[in-house]
């Protein structure tokens, strides 16, 4: 069920000055960045704009970043939470990560372009014929030691508790390649986390439009949480409930009203 700010979100929707001028700020700071990353991408190497490119967009739209506990910076699975498309401005610009993504994103406009930039790897959810080849091209990219984050949720979850994970998403790394670990990520935008959420009926469009018109910053803490230990990683069914478990023992902790006012200390 879909909150009241949330539905009546969706009829307001609007463009003001202030989304605008963040629309045209995110907009230069990709042509600014663009010329670089594609030297960097014809000399055959890892291109820095890219994360450069999600930090900026992040903190244009309003993103202030604040993390705990110690990130793993290669041959690393993230198992995160999923609110908003902030989320992969977030662990895009903060950890590095690629993302697993639908396949129908690469088919949008800009949107999919900007994911490929990133090595984004695409899932087909429904095509169960192809999902040798998915498994293998998740594989694939967690070898090449670039982070990978996953959203076991499968959708963006409502802020105020965890949705079901999908331990079929984990397939690929049912054991994980030699070497990779997979670290459970706790997403936390505080009390702003109903409010920020993308769900039904809210279209993607007027979810981006409503959070880059806010006048309030959107502070989030990232939760790395300790990798997963190897005798947790045997069976999908095993990582999802081992990741899931260890998400919400945190966001437990994180929603109780002495642990927030600790932290805004």
């Amino acid at each position: 069920m879909v909150s009241p700010s949330i539905a009546s979100a969706t009829d307001r929707a609007p463009v003001t000055w202030r989304s605008v001028l963040r629309l045209t700020a995110m907009v230069l700071a990709l042509l600014f960045l663009i010329v670089p990353h594609l030297c960097y991408r014809a000399a055959g190497r890892p291109s820095p704009m890219v994360m450069a490119f999600l930090n900026a967009a992040g903190w244009i739209a309003g993103l202030r970043i604040r993390t705990t506990g110690k990130r793993l910076k290669r041959n690393v699975l993230f198992a995160a939470n999923h609110l908003s498309w902030l989320d992969i401005l977030a662990l895009g610009g903060a950890a590095r990560s690629a993302f697993v993504s639908r396949a129908d994103i690469e088919t949008v406009p800009l949107v999919g372009w900007l994911a490929d930039q990133n090595n984004t790897v695409y899932v087909e959810r429904e095509a169960r014929r192809d999902i040798h080849n998915q498994a293998n091209s998740l594989r694939g990219a967690l070898k090449r030691g670039q982070p990978v984050t996953l959203f076991p949720e499968g959708t963006t979850g409502p802020g105020d508790g965890l949705l079901p994970f999908r331990a079929s998403l984990f397939a690929a790394v049912t054991p994980p390649p030699p070497g990779v670990r997979v670290q459970p990520v706790f997403l936390d935008y505080g009390e702003d986390a109903t409010d920020i959420s993308w769900q039904d009926p809210e279209s993607g469009l007027d979810n981006f439009k409503r959070l880059i018109a806010r006048k309030r910053p959107i502070w989030l803490t990232i939760h790395y949480l300790d990798p997963l230990p190897y005798e947790a990683t045997h069976d999908r069914k095993a990582i999802s409930e081992a990741a899931r478990r260890a998400i919400a023992a945190t966001q437990a902790v994180a929603d109780r009203p002495s642990a927030r006012h600790a932290h805004r200390l």
